[in-house]
């Protein structure tokens, strides 16, 4: 591809995030989710939701999800926490994206999800957005044994169980810190977001949003074919 950066011409695997990567947080889907999360420790535990809250936020700042935390700390069945959590239609906040089903398309590297959610929602969400088959593999937390990233241990996993080469791929997520993991294997590192941009060390490049990858490969009957297209938010 003509005038890409030489880093990307040997890529074979594009890594993505799922929830607010493919989609902008601003669409409303994440505020769903972790309102149900929530509502999952309070029940689960005899919580009031502020309290929950309060739980939720130091598990998922002390062990990556708050289901690895309810998981250490009381036991909790992680199949009964993702199927509750992830128990909702989310049609209402997103919807088919033509441009990115073309972008996807048009890049030719094996495309794999990685997400820290369930592959069941995973696909729920890749289905409404029209992209499901534009994918080769769906990687969720249960496929990781409930490791979530940024552990390293589940990067290593996700690399056994796909077959993928860290120093011939790309990784792309909304977290800045599940992208430290990724750059340490040797992988290419893409921040997508629409907040203020920090110089990581660990990130080579930012998007403010997936279809601007476009841009990235160079891809501009893409842009092109999509100009004026208003993209869902």
């Amino acid at each position: 591809m003509p005038g890409m950066d030489e880093r990307l011409t040997y890529l074979e695997w594009i890594c993505f995030d799922l929830d607010n990567t493919l989609y902008p947080l601003s669409n409303g889907l994440w505020e769903i989710i972790d309102d149900r999360i929530q509502e999952y420790v309070a029940r689960t535990l005899h919580l009031s939701r502020d309290d929950a809250r309060r739980l939720q936020k130091q598990y998922w700042r002390k062990y990556g999800t708050t289901l690895a935390g309810l998981m250490a700390e009381h036991g909790v069945d992680p199949g009964a926490y993702l199927a509750f959590v992830h128990n909702f239609d989310v049609s209402p906040y997103i919807g088919a994206n033509p441009r990115l089903r073309a972008l996807l398309a048009a890049l030719p590297q094996h495309k794999l999800i990685f997400t820290n959610a369930s592959s069941d929602h995973a696909r729920n969400v890749l289905r409404v957005l029209g992209v499901e088959d534009c994918f080769d593999e769906v990687i969720g937390v249960e496929d990781v044994d409930y490791i979530p990233k940024p552990d390293p241990r589940a990067y290593e996993k996700c690399r056994e169980k796909t077959g993928v080469d860290p120093k011939k791929s790309m990784f792309i997520d909304d977290l800045p810190e599940n992208l430290k993991p990724a750059k340490a294997m040797g992988m290419v590192t893409v921040l997508v977001t629409q907040g203020k941009r920090r110089n990581f060390d660990f990130v080579d490049y930012y998007l403010s949003r997936i279809e601007e990858l476009a841009d990235l490969f160079h891809l501009d009957e893409i842009n092109k074919a999509h100009d004026g297209e208003c993209t869902p938010s």
